[in-house]
């Protein structure tokens, strides 16, 4: 079937009838898919797309009407018209209440049917108009909602991955550190055909180099010492789903020769094995170093990069993303205000001067981080013109312990997402003594910077 011409499911037992009538639907610009009874017309609509079904009534096995019913539970939308030549009326009826798009007796008008059909044509055009328009409309949704500003590179990247999303190509997503490279993996995936599937994050540069290949492909029982079973590996597991590896420039060089393998093959083959197991996965790739330069210095494989970056994906640094800044801080500021059932202080002009002035060089990580610690009630501004050390220089020994007691409370803090009552835990201090030493510490640390 052509992708030009609208698709015609031709179901009719009397082949001579059916060849004649498919010719005939040629020649008025359709394309025709034949099939002789119920069951082969089931077997095409489940491995092929058609746009409208023509069916005769009566047929060995499965009839019309019954194959109409199972049309209708299966692919609602599909507009299905009925031709009989033992039509009468309560047969026309019966098909109408099932869900047949019209009824037409034989012998029939030949302009009646291609009336007929082109309606139908025209029906199915617009519910997918509708359906891609929602889709559409949804997808932007999620994008505005996970992907927050409004500059033009934001908006570019939001089109870039709106783009790339429905298909099935491998992408390469190229930021520094903290730009938010998974996010935009999530979106690609969650905005894709295969959202229903499972996201399976691997960061390369963590895995342990004595068992990533068992990590990554799997194994079979005893294939070396340990393997006390079969062992399922992340990309046979992420069937029907996207594999996501992150800082890929940190992969072995000796896997990076059985991935690029995987990729051309969409095979793996578990360690101790010799079968082939066909996988159905995207993979999204994300790096922070420029691969291409890895590549000529040997340090990462030539022929690998260029699969790997069949598209590719170019995160804008915060810095160069005008005034999402102020946007982003206040977002995430408000969010751990929420968490906490705390109120947060409007940002002031001088704050978003500062927002908007500052570098950020640990990017969109380095803004939450540091808006979460303002709805915190904690000083978050970086010095920019000091190291984030303690101040040894006319510092006193009690100074000093105070200035490291309040930064490990901070951390504590940060890491229990803000709350108190966590954080205290796990430095093992009353919840009292953690607020009554955090108040102390920052008015002592806040006159001291005064």
């Amino acid at each position: 079937m052509t992708d030009a011409l609208p698709g015609v499911l031709l179901i009719e037992d009397d082949a001579a009838l059916r060849r004649s009538l498919a010719q005939w639907l040629s020649l008025n610009e359709l394309s025709v898919i034949e099939a002789a009874d119920g069951n082969e017309a089931l077997k095409v609509l489940r491995s092929d797309t058609v746009d409208v079904v023509i069916s005769d009534v009566r047929m060995p096995g499965m009839s019309g009407l019954e194959l109409l019913v199972v049309i209708r539970k299966t692919w609602p939308e599909l507009p299905v018209i009925i031709l009989s030549g033992h039509g009468d009326v309560p047969m026309a009826v019966a098909a109408i209440q099932a869900g047949a798009f019209n009824f037409l007796t034989k012998p029939y008008v030949p302009e009646q049917l291609i009336g007929t059909l082109q309606n139908a044509l025209e029906q199915t055009r617009l519910r997918r108009r509708v359906v891609s328009l929602e889709e559409s409309n949804a997808t932007q949704a999620r994008l505005d909602r996970q992907l927050l500003g409004t500059d033009q590179a934001t908006t570019r990247l939001k089109s870039t991955i709106e783009q790339l999303a429905p298909y099935h190509v491998d992408v390469l997503i190229k930021g520094e550190t903290g730009s938010g490279k998974e996010v935009v993996a999530r979106l690609l995936h969650e905005c894709s055909p295969r959202q229903a599937g499972p996201f399976v994050a691997i960061n390369c540069g963590a895995l342990p180099l004595d068992i990533v290949e068992s990590e990554l492909f799997g194994h079979e029982t005893g294939a070396f010492t340990g393997a006390s079973g079969i062992r399922v590996g992340k990309f046979e597991f992420a069937k029907g789903g996207t594999i996501f590896l992150d800082e890929i420039e940190s992969m072995p060089l000796a896997i990076q020769a059985k991935l690029l393998r995987v990729l051309q093959e969409r095979t793996v083959t578990r360690l101790g094995s010799n079968r082939d197991i066909p996988i159905d996965i995207r993979i999204l790739s994300a790096t922070k170093e420029d691969l291409r330069d890895l590549a000529t210095r040997g340090l990462f494989r030539e022929d690998l990069y260029y699969r790997l970056a069949a598209a590719d994906v170019a995160i804008p640094p915060l810095r160069d993303r005008g005034h999402d800044a102020p946007l982003l801080f206040e977002h995430f500021m408000l969010s751990m205000a929420e968490r906490l059932e705390r109120k947060a202080l409007p940002l002031t002009d001088e704050e978003t001067r500062f927002l908007l002035a500052y570098a950020w060089p640990g990017n969109v990580r380095e803004l939450k981080h540091l808006a979460e610690r303002r709805a915190l009630g904690l000083d978050w501004r970086p010095d920019t013109d000091q190291q984030d050390d303690l101040t040894v220089e006319n510092s006193s020994l009690a100074d000093l312990v105070d200035q490291f007691e309040l930064k490990v409370i901070e951390q504590a803090l940060w890491s229990a997402g803000g709350r108190a009552s966590l954080a205290a835990k796990r430095l093992q201090l009353p919840h009292r003594t953690l607020n009554e030493k955090l108040k102390r510490l920052s008015m002592k640390n806040r006159s001291d910077r005064a």
